[in-house]
Parts: structure tokens; C-alpha cells; sequence
């Protein structure tokens, strides 16, 4: 765990060890983080939007020989494939999963009702916003699939979010990543960055404990 929460404070510096040992299999790496994060449902921890922003600050900076379209084309491929994945994993077991099954040692339950308010509260667009929402994010494809919401709406409110996040993510890092005052003071960006992505989430929480 150490380990990565030092991957993502500083995961410029993390970046650049991969792209200096792995070369241009770094998109292959960066694809699989991305999809295994809402994929796999058991790993929302793992970066997602500072892991866009960094790898769009590299492919700015000519040094890198990295291309911001590849990044582009995979970043947004990942979060769809990776959402839709977990939605089948929902559709499949949501609604029977337990503490005692395996997905249920790994999922916690406050985080399942947590998305399940956000959807009540949103509805199906919520499948967009959550994109923009740390562990949300990986817990509401899971939902959508164990609501038996049909896969075709899932899917274009699941490419919407996705087309957003990429856009949003990358025209950040690339234009105001390689910035002075940034790259200084990349781990603050990169905590800043968290903060932000979780602000709704804890507007939520706020209002519904308030109810």
C-alpha cells in the first residue's frame, strides 16, 4: 500500500521510469491500469485521473517521444471497456453477492450504498458523473449491472462520461502539465487533483446524513 500511494503523489516521476525502461510499451501499461481500475471492482484505489493528467504532461514534453492521440484513443477506450466488463460482473452476481463470497471481502458495503443513492439521486446519468468520482466510479457499473439496467443505456451514458473524463484529463495534462510552478509542485497538483474528484462524492454523503 505504501508503495502506491508513493505511485500516485509522485507518479510523474513513476511515469518516467516506465517510459525509460518499457518505451512505447508504456500505452499498453497505462491502457491496463485504466481498465483494470473500473474493471476488476475490487481495485478502485488505483490512480485514475492523475494518472491522465501525468502521462498527457509526458507526451507534451518532446523528450518522451510519447503521442498524446495513442494516449487519447486508449483513455478512452479503457474506461468503456473496463465499465463495461464490471457491468456484466454486476448483471452476473450483484445482487448475491456477501461478505462470505469472495467479491464481498474485497467490495465494501458502504461503498455499494454510497452509489446506490448516487443513482438514486441522479438516475442513470449518474453513470456519466460517476466517471468523474473516485471508487464511485468502479462501484457504479457494478450497480448499474445488478439494477438489470439495460446494457444499451448503460453503454451511451458509460461512452458520454468516458468522451468527458478523457477530454477533460488529457487537455489538462497536456497544456498545463509541463507549466513551471506545476511540474514544482506536481505531488500538490496530484493531491489537489483527488481532492476535487472527491468533493461530490462527500457533498453527498454531507446531504444525506443531514436529511
Amino acid at each position: 500500500m505504501s508503495f502506491l500511494i508513493d505511485f500516485i503523489l509522485h507518479i510523474d516521476t513513476h511515469l518516467i521510469a516506465i517510459v525509460n525502461n518499457f518505451g512505447n510499451w508504456t500505452y499498453l501499461i497505462l491502457f491496463i491500469i485504466i481498465f483494470i481500475e473500473t474493471g476488476a471492482v475490487i481495485l478502485p484505489f488505483l490512480p485514475g485521473d492523475s494518472l491522465l493528467f501525468a502521462a498527457s504532461a509526458l507526451a507534451a514534453n518532446s523528450h518522451y517521444h510519447l503521442n498524446i492521440w495513442i494516449f487519447a484513443l486508449l483513455f478512452w477506450l479503457a474506461p468503456i471497456l473496463g465499465d463495461a466488463l464490471n457491468f456484466f460482473i454486476g448483471h452476473k452476481i450483484g445482487n448475491s453477492i456477501n461478505k462470505n463470497s469472495f467479491l464481498g471481502k474485497f467490495i465494501k458495503e458502504e461503498n455499494l450504498q454510497h452509489t446506490r443513492s448516487f443513482f438514486e439521486q441522479h438516475g442513470a446519468v449518474a453513470i456519466s458523473l460517476a466517471r468523474f468520482m473516485p471508487i464511485i466510479r468502479t462501484m457504479s457499473p457494478f450497480v448499474a449491472g445488478s439494477s438489470n439496467m439495460p446494457f444499451t443505456k448503460f453503454f451511451r451514458y458509460n461512452m458520454i462520461g468516458a468522451s468527458a473524463w478523457m477530454t477533460l484529463c488529457c487537455a489538462s495534462g497536456y497544456f498545463f502539465g509541463n507549466i513551471p510552478f506545476v511540474k514544482e509542485h506536481f505531488s500538490l497538483v496530484v493531491i489537489g487533483i483527488i481532492i476535487i474528484s472527491l468533493i461530490p462524492a462527500f457533498i453527498g454523503i454531507f446531504k444525506k446524513k443531514s436529511a
